[in-house]
């Protein structure tokens, strides 16, 4: 089950890099310029005769991750000469659908699609890839219902399993804990997974379990889990394994006036995320992230190597990496710009790259 499969990459990821390696505008708040690399070979079929024709669909485009997710996406495939429409569900799953069925119908080569239910999409993907068309999917399980789709995502056991060590080493064993989790995409199951087994291995005492996806995420998730912490005032710290998830629990923790007694610990980064991190108080001790606009550029790769027939596999996994409060407080950093010049792993320009590609860096 090629799903399980990407769960359990761990140790391989640097294995899995070299692999798929073949050789800024502005972020929101930051100073990022777009800077590509020159290709050193001309351009394969079908990119030698001008633009192509992709699309972009997707579950949701809301909150920070995702807004510079579909950065990444759009600056690498202007780069790569796509020309590339989007499509933004809001969450909802028969619209992302019946955008999935318009972009079918368009004429597109190659389609990407960002998250979603495996049950909603999968046999339209498998439309897709019979009428000839290209499809990507990242965070998205189709490993045992459209085999004939790339799955990329992230290595999402290595980021539960970072953040969570250091929880486990800040929190200790045997105490109260709480979960903001609301399921629905893949990433987040697959983080429940690593989840569960630090809650048995360190006899935490879940106290809750809340969650809720939707497009205002943060907002009602922050009602959830304030009314939570209500119920539960002795609870010593909050796992929500997504930035929006986690900016709602540590508003909730505020609205409780907990921030001195309660931690949380999310996953993903964004400018607005390091500003919360590093604010006076703030209960948000550590998170495990990628570059979420280098992800989104290195998916848009992935589609285009597939496209020119040179991917030469069914996955993609893309690696990350610890960021707690007190490296950001420590080193100054205020901005993904800061932690990307800190934390040079979280480039991934040579993954899913070759010498025609102009990969675009961060």
């Amino acid at each position: 089950m090629r799903s399980s499969t990407i769960a359990g990459f761990g140790l391989c990821t640097a294995v899995l890099l070299v692999a798929y390696s073949q050789g800024r505008d502005r972020d929101q708040g930051g100073g990022a310029r777009a800077d590509t690399s020159a290709t050193t070979a001309e351009k394969p079929p079908p990119f030698d005769k001008g633009p192509v024709k992709i699309a972009l669909v997707q579950y949701s485009g809301a909150g920070d991750y995702f807004e510079l997710w579909t950065k990444g996406a759009r600056e690498q495939a202007d780069a790569l000469g796509f020309s590339m429409q989007r499509y933004d569900a809001k969450a909802d799953d028969a619209r992302q659908a019946a955008d999935l069925k318009t972009a079918i119908a368009s004429g597109v080569a190659g389609i990407i699609v960002d998250h979603g239910r495996s049950p909603t999409l999968c046999s339209l993907i498998n439309q897709a890839t019979d009428a000839g068309i290209a499809v990507v999917v990242y965070d998205v399980k189709v490993a045992d219902c459209a085999a004939k789709a790339v799955e990329t995502a992230q290595n999402d056991a290595d980021l539960a399993t970072l953040v969570l060590t250091q929880m486990a080493k800040d929190i200790g064993d045997g105490v109260p804990v709480g979960y903001v989790n609301p399921f629905v995409i893949a990433p987040l199951e697959r983080r429940d997974v690593v989840w569960k087994r630090f809650v048995a291995d360190h006899r935490w005492d879940q106290k809750f379990l809340v969650g809720k996806f939707s497009h205002e995420v943060a907002a009602d998730n922050a009602r959830l889990a304030a009314a939570a912490l209500k119920t539960h005032p002795g609870v010593k710290a909050v796992f929500a394994p997504y930035d929006e998830v986690t900016k709602g629990t540590v508003t909730a923790i505020e609205q409780n006036k907990l921030g001195t007694k309660v931690a949380a610990y999310g996953i993903d980064i964004s400018n607005a995320d390091i500003e919360l991190m590093t604010k006076k108080d703030s209960p948000w001790k550590a998170t495990a992230t990628t570059d979420p606009s280098a992800v989104g550029a290195g998916v848009t790769r992935t589609l285009a190597l597939q496209l020119a027939g040179q991917l030469g596999s069914t996955q993609v996994v893309f690696p990350g990496v610890l960021v707690t409060q007190s490296f950001l407080l420590k080193e100054q950093i205020k901005t993904m710009d800061d932690l990307r010049a800190k934390l040079p792993e979280l480039n991934l320009a040579n993954v899913s790259s070759a010498a025609w590609i102009r990969s675009t860096a961060f």
